[in-house]
Order: structure tokens, then sequence, then C-alpha cells
């Protein structure tokens, strides 16, 4: 097995997979509300820190970037990440097979391949984990004081802090290099001002999240994306045992079976070598400290995912690149000779043994990401897979159906809104943020978009419920997803018209949207 040939093929298909789906996919519900960021700009929102609405806005031009600007964006981003990982395992010092088979081991990870396409903060947390470890690793290797590691020290501290402006849980990435810095291992640079100037640095630019959430004004008060994150969404959060199956089972389908079994040896074999020199507690320390904080907080929240645990992994790939080639384990001696003392092969080394081993886990995690491609890409795969008649042709079951149909049903929300606009004020309101989202970041700030999430979201302070509940007419904008009757959120407001808009894949009826015009009973 060539890695540096498997690399190279493999991301020439993604990559070709990839810009195909950038001119079919629309935008994903997630993804529709980071390019409503973009016409909001802020250091802070509800769900995340303010980078990825940075991100939209700079490739929308100043505005939210249209689905096939984002996805050629990301296509191109992510087909990247994987090389990055070769230079950051190249410098921790992994020769370049080991370099080439780390990075494939990412490349082909399903959570990687298909996850890193969307437009979301967890694409720009891992551009920016990735490039720390690389820093960091640089820098813990140079000469103390030298240009090179000051440099590197103060890059890893500003870039690991920028990447906690696109997701909050960046902050364990700057705690871990903190322990790094402390540890034995880096004693001699830990008396150099440089990588503590370097976590000063990459806190003043987490500063301005932390300033915006503490002035957040009433509603909602201080502190909003912490009381969201974890009060108003928890609902049903404390069954650990319960969550423990949704943890594990995700990890095996992100990770895919073999290569979650490969990731815990690797881990072990980590665990084993954490000492053996500053490269090997660098990466040990920005893999415990993040695995010890979001494991217990996956296992407790509702509302978990499994790509919260992703970022800690990148550093088990750069650990497997730089042990790939090695042929027994070394044991410093005790003894005062200093002799090292061969100890055999370990799992991980017998597991490089293997060819069949290697060829399955990458055959496996492929496989799953065709599979995965084709569910979204090829119309009717899903239907090959299942009976006729299944509710998986039902977008509250299929997920893979928001890609598609919101082009006509945005026309003719366009078109109504236009039409009516001429005669007073209309806002367009949804049932729920998910609905919202993409009426807004099609629409743009032209047109005002309310939403009635059940929970209060960032609608309530870009268009609050005060204010479109009170229009003269609402444009209330629904899917079969929502069972819910317009009435029941507006109930001051006559229906004066309704229409539907009806999405087809594969023949078949995959979204029906329910447009209902609706007129104040006080204003009538």
């Amino acid at each position: 097995m060539n890695p540096r040939f498997l690399l190279f093929a493999f991301s020439i298909l993604l990559l070709s997979a990839r810009l195909y789906a950038s001119k079919l996919l629309g935008f994903g519900d997630s993804e529709a509300l980071y390019a409503s960021y973009a016409l909001h700009p802020a250091p802070a929102f509800l769900d995340h820190p303010g980078l990825v609405g940075i991100f939209a806005r700079t490739i929308g031009n100043g505005q939210a970037p249209t689905p096939a600007t984002a996805h050629f964006v990301t296509a191109l981003m992510a087909t990247l990440f994987p090389w990055l990982v070769y230079i950051a395992a190249r410098t921790t010092g992994a020769s370049r097979d080991g370099a080439y088979a780390g990075a494939l081991a990412v490349a082909v990870t399903p959570e990687i391949a298909v996850g890193l396409f969307a437009m979301t903060p967890d694409l720009l947390l891992a551009l920016a984990w990735i490039f720390t470890l690389g820093l960091a690793a640089r820098a813990v290797t140079e000469k103390p004081s030298s240009a090179i590691a000051a440099a590197s020290f103060i890059a890893a501290g500003l870039v690991a802090g920028v990447g906690a402006t696109a997701k909050v849980s960046g902050l364990l990435l700057l705690l871990a290099l903190a322990w790094t810095y402390a540890s034995k291992s880096a004693r001699a640079h830990a008396k150099t001002p440089w990588p503590w100037a370097g976590l000063a640095i990459g806190c003043i630019a987490f500063a301005p999240v932390v300033l915006f959430e503490a002035r957040a004004p009433s509603p909602p008060g201080a502190w909003p994306m912490l009381r969201h994150r974890f009060i108003d969404t928890q609902a049903g959060s404390g069954s650990w045992l319960g969550h423990i199956g949704a943890v594990v089972g995700g990890q095996l389908i992100y990770l895919s079976p073999l290569l979650a079994v490969v990731a815990v040896v690797v881990l072990l074999d980590l665990i084993r070598h954490r000492n053996d020199d500053a490269i090997a507690a660098l990466l040990f320390r920005t893999t415990a400290l993040p695995l010890v904080v979001l494991i217990p907080l996956c296992l407790w929240s509702k509302a978990s995912e499994p790509h919260w645990l992703a970022p800690p992994l990148l550093a088990l790939a750069l650990h497997f690149a730089r042990r790939y080639e090695a042929a027994e384990d070394e044991v410093p001696s005790t003894a005062k000779s200093g002799k090292v003392v061969k100890a055999g092969p370990s799992w991980l080394h017998r597991f490089r043994r293997a060819p069949r081993w290697a060829t399955g886990t990458i055959g496996l995690a492929v496989a799953i990401t065709a599979a995965a491609h084709a569910w979204v890409l090829l119309p009717g795969f899903n239907h090959l897979l299942l009976p006729a008649g299944q509710k998986m042709s039902d977008p509250k079951y299929d997920i893979s159906n928001e890609l598609y149909g919101w082009d006509n049903a945005i026309i003719a929300v366009r078109g109504i809104v236009n039409e009516e606009s001429a005669r007073g004020e209309i806002v367009v309101v949804g049932p729920h943020w998910v609905i919202c989202a993409q009426l807004h970041a099609a629409l743009g700030p032209g047109v005002r978009v309310g939403c009635a999430t059940p929970i209060r979201d960032d609608f309530d302070t870009w268009e609050p419920r005060t204010r479109w509940q009170h229009a003269d007419k609402v444009l209330f904008v629904t899917d079969n997803r929502f069972d819910v009757p317009s009435q029941t959120i507006l109930p001051d407001f006559a229906v004066a018209g309704h229409s539907r808009v009806t999405v087809l894949r594969d023949r078949r009826i995959a979204r029906t949207f329910v447009l209902s015009l609706l007129e104040s009973r006080a204003r009538s």
C-alpha cells in the first residue's frame, strides 16, 4: 500500500465529487444559519462565536454567500486539510511515508471526507487546530529564545485563540498548550517569555467574544450563548448512561468502525509514549485535556453531537505518522549505562505489519464516505436500500432532503413578498429556525424574517417577535417537517391565501412547502 499515491488519488476523487456537489446542493439548515450570521456581524451568536459569520461575509462580498460560492470555497479548503496534516506531521519529525499515512487516515475518515464540505465552525476550528499543533511542535523543538521558537510560540497562541472564535471548544486547545509549556518537556522554553506571550495573544483574540457576551443587553441579558448552550437547549440532559450508546455509536459511524479501533490503539500508544520527548508531550496533552472535558459533556448533554470529539483526535494522526515506520518500541533503560531496551512490537506496530488490516480499514472508511455521497447526490439511491413507502422519503427522516428544493420555494416567497410589499409592510415568518435561516440567507437584508422557534433564537434579536406579531401582513412559510398551523402561532391574523411548492427527487415527493398569506385582523 502506497499512502502517497492513495492520498493523491483520494484527494482528486473527493475534490471532483465536492465540486459537483457545490453546483447541485443548497445549504444545509445549519449552514443557512451561519450564512445568516453574515447579515448581522457580531462577535458571538447564541450557538457559536462569530468567526463563521466573518468567513461567510467575506466569501459573500459583504452579504450572505450563495450555496454554490460557499461550497466551492469549502470544497477547496476541505481537500487541502489532509495535506495540512501531512505538513504538520513532517513538522513533528514524521518520515515522508509516515506523514502521508497519517494524512491518508484523516482524509478517508467519513467525518472529515463528508463533514468538512459544509460551511461550518467545525471546518474553521479544524484548520486552526492543525495549524496550532504544527506551530507548537516547531516551537518546542527549536532552541529556546531563538527567533523561530519565539515566532512559532506567538503564532501558535494566536491561531489557537482565533480557532476559539469559531467554536468555544477551541479554548481547550489554549489550555492544553499552557499545560504543555508548564511540563518538564518544555521547561527550557517556559523560562522564556514567548510561550506565555503567545497564549496571552490568543486570549486577546478571544476577548471580543467575552466582552460581547458579558455586555449583552436584556433580553436576553449577559452571557446569552452560555445560557443558550447549557440551559435553554438542554431539556432532557443528565442521563449519562442513556447517552453512552449515542456517543460510542456516533464515533463508530463518524470515524468508521475499524478506524475507531485504530484510534483507540494509537491513543493507548500515545499514552505509553507521552513522556518520550517534547512533541509526544504536546500531542498527549492536546488530546487528553480536551477529551477529559468533552467526553463527560457529550455524555451529559442531550444536544451533543459526535463531531464534538473530533478536534482532539487530530493529534492521534500526527502520533500515528511519527510512529509509522518504527520497528519496535524503545524504552529507555533505568540502568546507569543509559542503554535502550528493545521491548518488542506494540499493538500499533502489529497493525502496521498487517496489510490486510490496513486495506480493510481504509476500504471500509472509503465505502462509508462513498455511500454518504451517493445518498445525497445520486437520485433514488436511498430507495435502493429501503422498501417503497418507507418514511425515509419524508424530510423528517431523510435529512438530505433539506439540501434540495429551496430555490423554487424562495422564488415563490420572493414573488409574494414583492407583490404584497407594494401594498404595505410584510414580514416572512417560519415555525422554526431551520426554516427561518434558509429564508433569511436567501432573501437577504431587504426582507424582514421573523421566527417562532419554541425557545429563544438569534432571530429574536434580529427581528423580535413583538415586532412581527404586530405587522400588517405575514407570509408564514413551513414545510412538511412541521405540523404547526399558522393560526396557532399568529391567532390575531386571518388567512388571506395559500400556495404550495412541491419538490420532487427521483420522481417522488420529497418536500412540500406551504406558504400562507396572513392579514392582521386589527388592521383589516
